[in-house]
């Protein structure tokens, strides 16, 4: 100890270090820069950490926004798009079957027979044959042969089998591919009588192929599929009753944008104003849309007009039942409707063209509802309806006489809200009455004409009506009859607060109402042209 106290005194006098001193420098050092080292790597990586989040953060917003710029420019396509295809045709709904190739799979290869050197045993040489070997070699063989024999028959059966497997497998196959050929040949034989039926206008097939038309559509995903369709061959045209998706389907954000300073990702509201624009566009398009796709797959032979009602879905705010809106109702004639660029047009500025009724905000829900609002099946005649009525008890109107004609009409109004009846003079053997009503359904006096006729009633009959609703300060006109009325004057009665209210829908509004049912006696002429220039109604008999 002493020892080394003085050898440490020495080299301390010396003014020198110690090889352990300058050991323990060193780590210090090394140690001091590592840690400089693993700072700096740590303030790389936290930086490069920031960058990956910064540019993904961005990225996130850029792509959200995407998103949105997306769904905006479909939706300003919904009109553009449709252009751009062709029209559904009957070769677009042949099916030709898929028939599968017959996969045999493990029964396609047959087990190699049994081979008899496989169980042959060695013969003897000749020194074996000295030492017993011929009778050991005879005695193996008849063992072998034995084996063998139950092996090649185990192999023939299990061949048999297989055989006997693959061909049903064969006759299975032959029996599926003849299913789906015969399937198809009855798809492909009902869509043959499909054509046939809408070239003769027949209505359930003309209702089928324009739902076809209306399936085929492509829309959004999150967009109703809710349409119904008939078909009137009285007067050649279609309505449909067409559900409009709600507003909520144009995005409510413009823009995501992200902010640094708070490391969040805002989004940036679209004005309601641009939302209304917009949805009001929309509607507008969807409506040109589908009328573009029925009078584009349909011949002016068959579909001369197409109504159009779109209506909304929606919950009432202050009943909290579930109601559909009536928002947009046109009648389009086809002579009229393929004059138009549609891709050049503004849409809703169009639909003023075509006399569209729109409801002036449809994003706030502001319906228009008809004066009667019907099924818009809009309840088509049958055939033969007066064989019908004469084979059961239902009522003939055109056989009832103008007092029971009178009463069933008095009896319907009353049991629709009427609540003041007084009849006035008719000259054609009709029904005229005023009757009142406190409720919205008549909305104030409402003059009735019910005309008991077997033929069309002309566009002159429902101008009468409109001198006989002044005549006695009538708010609106509601015309009946046991026949039908031609487009010329249903667009007559929709600019002048009339309801048209034909065989079919009497018929119906009847059983409704009144609880029997009746039968309007009168067939409409299948393909006659429903023109109100042309024909003109008669009294019925």
């Amino acid at each position: 100890m002493e020892a080394w106290q003085e050898v440490e005194g020495v080299a301390q006098r010396g003014g020198g270090r110690s090889e352990w001193q300058r050991q323990q420098a060193a780590t210090r050092r090394e140690a001091e820069r590592a840690a400089r080292e693993r700072t700096r790597r740590e303030r790389e990586a936290e930086k490069r950490r920031k960058e990956r989040h910064l540019a993904g953060q961005i990225t996130l917003s850029e792509h959200k926004t995407a998103e949105v710029d997306d769904r905006i420019g479909r939706l300003d396509r919904i009109l553009a798009d449709a252009l751009q295809k062709k029209p559904l045709n009957f070769d677009d709904l042949w099916v030709t079957p898929r028939v599968p190739g017959f996969d045999p799979g493990g029964l396609a290869a047959s087990e190699p027979v049994p081979d008899w050197a496989n169980y042959a045993p060695i013969p003897p040489g000749p020194w074996s044959r000295v030492f017993g070997g011929a009778g050991r070699y005879e005695r193996a063989s008849e063992d072998a042969r034995q084996r063998y024999d139950l092996d090649l028959a185990a192999h023939r059966h299990r061949e048999s089998q297989r055989v006997r497997a693959l061909d049903e497998a064969h006759t299975a196959h032959a029996r599926r591919v003849q299913a789906l050929k015969e399937k198809a040949a009855a798809v492909n034989a009902d869509l043959r009588r499909r054509r046939t039926g809408v070239g003769s206008g027949e209505p359930e097939a003309v209702e089928w192929f324009i739902g076809q038309i209306m399936q085929g559509s492509d829309y959004p995903s999150d967009f109703p599929r809710r349409v119904q369709v008939a078909y009137r061959p009285e007067n050649h045209d279609v309505v449909v009753d067409f559900e409009f998706p709600p507003a909520t389907v144009i995005p409510d954000v413009r823009a995501y944008k992200y902010v640094k300073t708070r490391d969040v990702i805002d989004s940036i509201s679209r004005p309601v104003t641009e939302t209304k624009k917009r949805y009001k566009q929309l509607v507008a398009q969807i409506t040109l849309r589908t009328l573009h796709e029925i009078f584009s797959a349909t011949s002016s032979a068959v579909v001369e007009a197409v109504v159009f009602n779109g209506r909304l879905t929606t919950t009432d705010p202050a009943t909290g039942k579930t109601v559909r809106l009536h928002l947009l109702s046109v009648e389009a004639e086809r002579t009229v409707f393929e004059e138009l660029v549609l891709a050049k047009v503004d849409p809703a500025e169009c639909l003023k063209k075509l006399n569209a009724l729109v409801s002036p905000n449809p994003y706030d829900l502001e319906a228009i509802e008809p004066f009667i609002t019907f099924d818009l099946k809009r309840f088509r005649f049958t055939e033969d309806v007066d064989v019908v009525s004469d084979l059961d008890s239902r009522r003939n109107l055109v056989k009832l006489t103008p007092t029971e004609f009178e009463h069933l009409i008095r009896q319907l109004f009353v049991a629709m809200g009427a609540e003041a009846w007084t009849t006035i003079p008719s000259k054609d053997g009709g029904v005229d009455a005023v009757a009142t009503s406190k409720n919205m359904f008549f909305g104030g006096v409402c003059l009735i004409q019910a005309k008991r006729w077997s033929g069309l009633v002309g566009l002159e009959a429902v101008h009468a009506l409109t001198g006989v609703m002044a005549d006695h300060n009538a708010t609106t006109g509601v015309l009946v009859t046991t026949s039908w009325f031609g487009r010329a004057s249903e667009q007559f009665a929709q600019r002048n607060r009339i309801t048209l209210i034909n065989g079919a829908e009497l018929k119906h509004l009847i059983k409704e109402h009144l609880g029997f049912d009746v039968v309007p006696g009168v067939t409409p002429p299948r393909r006659a042209r429903a023109s109100d220039n042309r024909q003109t109604g008669r009294p019925g008999p």
